[in-house]
């Protein structure tokens, strides 16, 4: 299926879920935000939600410093 991530296109295997989504593109997973067509999911939620096809994803990371 293809999905839009962070403006770019790109094929996943059906029935993944944003968390395996993340482990797939080698993301990180900790002090990331995720928004699902423009709706922000909660990180309890990441496992249980299942990406649909021509879905929009944006993937912040957060990084700290001064």
């Amino acid at each position: 299926m293809k999905v839009t991530v962070n403006g770019e296109s790109r094929e996943l295997a059906a029935d993944v879920s944003l968390l395996q989504m993340l482990r797939e593109l080698e993301l990180p997973t900790a002090r990331v935000a995720i928004e699902l067509n423009r709706e922000v999911v909660r990180k309890r939620d990441w496992d249980s939600i299942t990406i649909k096809d021509a879905d929009r994803i944006e993937i912040v990371h957060f990084v700290g410093g001064g």
